[in-house]
């Protein structure tokens, strides 16, 4: 249970399992009857508690019992003084009261020592000098004239200048001569001194003015005492004592004793005593202040002046001159400023820079030298903090960007006095590192690739964020403006597709991603930023076929015999993607005896193989697969019909130009041909031809030579059979020469521009051999398959 601070000076009374601190208080002389001087405040909930006041050192009737009373839900103590309280700092400063606090089982006593100081605004005048009977000395009848009798100047007034003068009547014969005071407020006896006044007493009234039109008045009465007729001395005894500052006031000093009938004692010096006090009777010196000399250096040694006088014949005294030697006893441990230390700092600051300077005093002995010494508690390991001299400091670079290192650092400074027996106090420590939002996050740039015909929602990627400060994946993305294609998690960084996408309409895009962080800082609103440019490139997906123009061709083609002849060339291309120029081609259908062939998109007829070899004209209708070639997927392809009409070579030849015409798939296609006739001989059919004709004319030089002959038989045989003869000859020769002609008019479908009227096709005829159609002219002879 903890008392709490009251509303005045709110002093908690704080009881912990190590030691429990008194309270201190200071109350002047001027307090009247019924003042608070000290209020408690604590709480107890489950019980009624009590607060009474267990005694009072030295014993006095001017505290009342401490009152008790609740104000929302915490309960006040109060200590006041009593009617019949006369506080005076001369003769006790110092009162030890001590409270017992009662809460259900739980039970604290702890000490209020009362401090009584002196006031000066306060009225000098009380006690038995402001009394109606007044303060009496006793002096003897052979006191040295203008000896000094009394001390009216009290401590204090010096100060305040204050005057002190005698206002009532000294006039003979009751007096023998004025008594006077001088200038440092000492009674001096009259210059005519006082012998034969034995037994009188002399009132006088004293007038003190101090202060602004302050003043007050008091009697001192002057008891004149005779000749002593008998001895009184003091026994034997010590002269220097020495004691400890630990007493407790009303503690036994010593007691000195006197020879004589029914003695009496007082201290004539100093007076007043503040220290110490004599039993009028029992001659007992006792203490009536504390003795600490760290709050009081001039009790270290106290010289009293102790009288011994017979009750009955009070002149016969003795005076004693006692030395009291006070020696420091170390009671107190150390106080410091601030008892505890709680604070905060930034893992920013510096190192070398100072938490809190430690300000403590012994309280046995104020300014004596104390050593500090730094404990960790937590952590164990090497010391964020150091001590230097009394300053806390921070030792090393503090850190809360590591997992588990912004810890709070808890320690205790242990402060040890020089005193016997060694006293030590400890004050916590416990420092906070606040995280200091320092660097700002960052993500490295990347690129994404992701096919054209992804669908929504498609994760592409996350960005990776990273930030030094803890904790690290505290990060928030967002895209800063660009491409509202795409979208990315607040939280995780993962990059989503949110439409559609077209190769053909954008092939790259690029995003800037912002990555912020949240939860680093003590402030929330300190926030650092960071960004980096994503990169997505969008890959072709070939989602259009490419297309031949035209779809379909059909041409004719005169291959000769041991060359390879370039039939035509296969133009396609993906209009949607005028980019994609890479094809592949393949015959995939009409390639009897392969004789066709593919070079590139070139269709090429090879009559480099061996036979067979057709001799006659030959259809081929050949498909030709047109595929996209390279990385895209998957590969979408076309097909191009070519139909072609094979003509085999021969001397002559008539070209034929096709006109070549897209069709669509869905009609029939026609073919409308063209025949012109040109002559255009090779080299080896120009050496042919040329041997040829060597050799008719040869034949025909023969058939003449064979004719004359003949005729000139025939002139020399009878006529008839010369008819006959040269008849028979006749038909011979026209067989041999209808032989020889027939087979340039098969092999020769095409002659020079002089014979080409001959050649026009009258006639259409079946092959008996091979069952194909041909038409022939009925003039030359010439034939055209069909």
């Amino acid at each position: 249970m903890a008392l709490l601070r009251p509303p005045a000076l709110l002093l908690a009374l704080v009881v912990s399992e190590l030691h429990c601190l008194p309270w201190f208080i200071n109350v002047s002389e001027s307090q009247g009857p019924g003042t608070a001087i000290h209020s408690f405040s604590f709480n107890c909930t489950a019980h009624m508690p009590t607060l009474e006041l267990v005694h009072v050192q030295p014993p006095t009737t001017f505290f009342n019992r401490p009152s008790l009373s609740r104000w929302q839900k915490i309960y006040v103590g109060m200590v006041t003084l009593n009617s019949s309280a006369r506080l005076d700092a001369l003769a006790v400063n110092h009162y030890e009261l001590q409270l017992r606090f009662t809460c259900g089982n739980n039970v604290t006593e702890g000490p209020l020592y009362v401090d009584v100081y002196r006031d000066p605004g306060y009225s000098p005048c009380s006690g038995r000098f402001a009394s109606p009977a007044g303060e009496i000395i006793q002096v003897r009848e052979t006191v040295t004239p203008g000896a000094q009798l009394y001390t009216l100047l009290l401590p204090g007034l010096e100060l305040q200048h204050a005057q002190i003068s005698i206002n009532s009547a000294q006039d003979p014969p009751y007096f023998p001569g004025p008594f006077s005071i001088n200038g440092q407020g000492w009674l001096l006896a009259p210059s005519q001194g006082l012998k034969g006044q034995a037994g009188k007493v002399f009132q006088l009234q004293i007038l003190v003015t101090f202060g602004q039109n302050r003043s007050c008045h008091g009697m001192l009465k002057v008891k004149v005492l005779p000749v002593p007729s008998s001895q009184i001395s003091f026994l034997g005894q010590a002269r220097n004592i020495t004691i400890l500052d630990d007493l407790a006031p009303g503690s036994q000093v010593v007691q000195v004793r006197a020879r004589g009938f029914d003695v009496r004692y007082e201290i004539l010096s100093p007076v007043p005593c503040p220290l110490f006090s004599i039993g009028r009777e029992d001659g007992m010196v006792r203490t009536t202040a504390p003795l600490e000399l760290a709050q009081a250096w001039g009790a270290a040694v106290t010289r009293l002046q102790v009288k011994a006088y017979e009750r009955l014949r009070p002149w016969a005294s003795v005076d004693l001159d006692l030395t009291v030697n006070v020696r420091s006893v170390n009671r107190w441990p150390p106080r410091c400023l601030p008892a505890m230390l709680v604070t905060e700092i930034p893992e920013t600051t510096l190192v070398g820079t100072v938490l809190n300077t430690f300000t403590c005093t012994d309280p046995d002995s104020p300014g004596s030298t104390l050593n500090y010494e730094l404990r960790f508690h937590s952590p164990p390991g090497p010391a964020s903090l150091c001590l230097r001299g009394r300053a806390l400091e921070v030792n090393a670079t503090l850190d809360c960007d590591t997992p588990g290192a912004c810890f709070p650092h808890a320690a205790s400074i242990l402060v040890l006095d020089g005193g016997q027996p060694l006293m030590t106090t400890e004050v916590p420590v416990l420092v906070m590192v606040i995280p200091v939002n320092e660097f700002s996050p960052a993500c490295a740039p990347h690129t994404f690739r992701i096919r054209e015909d992804a669908g929504p929602h498609t994760l592409l990627g996350s960005v990776v964020g990273t930030d030094k400060d803890y904790p690290h994946n505290s990060i928030e993305y967002d895209i800063s403006g660009g491409p509202t294609a795409f979208s990315v998690d607040r939280l995780s960084g993962e990059i989503h597709l949110l439409g559609s996408l077209d190769y053909e309409l954008q092939t790259l895009y690029r995003l800037t991603v912002l990555v912020t962080d949240q939860s680093q800082d003590q402030d929330p609103t300190h926030r650092r930023s960071g960004s980096c440019t994503i990169t997505i490139e969008v890959e072709d997906v070939n989602d259009h076929a490419p297309e031949c123009q035209p779809p379909f061709q059909e041409l004719t083609i005169y291959a000769p015999l041991g060359r390879s002849v370039e039939v035509t060339k296969v133009s396609c291309w993906v209009p949607q993607e005028p980019q994609r120029l890479v094809f592949s081609y393949s015959i995939v259908g009409g390639n009897s005896q392969s004789r066709f062939s593919l070079q590139g998109p070139i269709l090429v007829h090879n009559n480099m193989l061996g036979p067979p070899w057709p001799e006659q004209p030959h259809t081929h209708e050949l498909l030709i697969r047109v595929a996209d070639a390279g990385p895209s997927i998957p590969h979408l392809s076309t097909t191009a019909t070519v139909i072609v009409h094979l003509v085999p070579w021969s001397t002559s030849t008539v070209a034929t130009r096709t006109r070549r015409a897209a069709v669509p798939s869905m009609m029939t296609p026609l073919l409308v041909t063209d025949t012109e006739a040109f002559w255009q001989p090779e080299p080896w059919f120009v050496v042919v031809l040329t041997v040829t004709s060597a050799l008719f004319l040869l034949a025909l030089g023969w058939l003449f030579s064979r004719l004359f002959q003949g005729l000139a038989q025939m002139l020399q045989t009878p006529r008839k059979p010369a008819q006959a003869l040269l008849l028979n000859s006749i038909q011979g020769t026209e067989e041999s020469i209808e032989g020889f002609m027939e087979a340039p008019r098969m092999e020769m479908p095409q002659t020079p521009s002089s014979v080409m009227s001959l050649q026009l096709f009258d006639g259409r005829a079946q092959d008996s051999r091979t069952g194909r159609d041909y038409l022939f002219n009925t003039l030359t002879g010439a034939r055209r398959w069909l």
